[in-house]
């Protein structure tokens, strides 16, 4: 017994060390989803800041086309799946939300848990990256995309490109969007103000090129951001789980102690009020051979 009592003792203290690492888990997922969340602010008001750009140069060239392109050859797209582990099921939606249809795109794979999963599935990425270990590391991670998107626009192997990523937001929980990023539709920015262009040295084709590479560009560190957020916040709810999860173990680890203690205290009751009786029994046994012995015929005699 208590040999059991020191084992459930010692499976307490691991459980609640257990606990203490989901918590940790869980405070270190909510501060990345949070910084995540503060710097998405940063990147819309960059990409709202080279939208007007765009607009105000459109007004310099006569010979933009304000439809969009059609795809004519091999199309892009890139998937944002998980970096990390402990995140449950978050590369698994990205990659369900078009399983019918990857088999006719070149995928760009980012997240390195994603990327296991999409070789299980025998989806061969043409590209495959780790995503970003903090959101700081996202513009960084966009220019290598850019790169390898260029590449292949320059080899003529894809004409378009599209992103899909997870959002979370509250009281909405996470949802799988798809963005169009190249080409880039002019239309778009068919609100703003065309006419008042603005001074530059460039020729207006060049300037229109460089800013739509830097549009494209905040829109990839825009996704990428959504998608280190949300990863993270899956993250914090796989914790939340598990903590739970851990104290219901706990709870049920600490009646099993109490329940074991009380066998314990009940065996050592009965132990001391037998050893009493048999004491008590041993005693009454003495003073009757006393007595016999007193009244014995060869008593008088001594």
């Amino acid at each position: 017994m208590t040999e059991r009592l020191a084992d459930i003792r010692a499976r307490i203290e691991g459980v609640r060390q257990l606990g203490s690492v989901f918590n940790a888990m869980r405070g270190m997922a909510a501060a990345r989803s949070q910084l995540a969340r503060n710097q998405l602010v940063a990147v819309d008001v960059y990409a709202q800041t080279i939208a007007g750009s765009i607009g105000r140069a459109l007004a310099l060239t006569s010979s933009a086309r304000l439809e969009a392109a059609t795809p004519s050859g091999g199309a892009g797209l890139i998937l944002l799946c998980a970096e990390q582990g402990f995140a449950g099921a978050f590369s698994e939606r990205v990659l369900d939300y078009l399983t019918t249809q990857l088999a006719d795109y070149d995928i760009f794979l980012i997240g390195s848990r994603g990327i296991d999963i999409a070789r299980q599935r025998s989806i061969e990425p043409v590209w495959a990256s780790p995503g970003p270990s903090h959101s700081a590391a996202a513009p960084r991670l966009a220019d290598r995309i850019l790169q390898k998107l260029f590449e292949r626009i320059a080899a003529k192997k894809i004409d378009s490109l599209d992103v899909t990523f997870t959002n979370w937001q509250a009281g909405r929980g996470f949802q799988i969007e798809r963005r169009r990023l190249f080409p880039l539709d002019l239309g778009r920015f068919i609100g703003l103000d065309f006419r008042n262009g603005p001074l530059t040295n460039l020729p207006p084709e060049t300037l229109l090129h460089d800013l739509a590479s830097d549009y494209m560009h905040a829109q990839v560190c825009r996704a990428i951001l959504h998608s280190f957020a949300a990863e993270n916040q899956a993250r914090m709810e796989v914790m939340a789980a598990a903590k739970r999860q851990a104290d219901k173990m706990l709870d049920e680890l600490r009646a099993d102690e109490r329940r074991i203690r009380q066998d314990e205290i009940t065996d050592e009751i009965i132990e001391l009020s037998a050893g009493e009786r048999a004491l008590r029994q041993r005693a009454s046994l003495g003073n009757r051979i006393s007595i016999a012995d007193t009244e014995s015929p060869y008593a008088k005699l001594l």
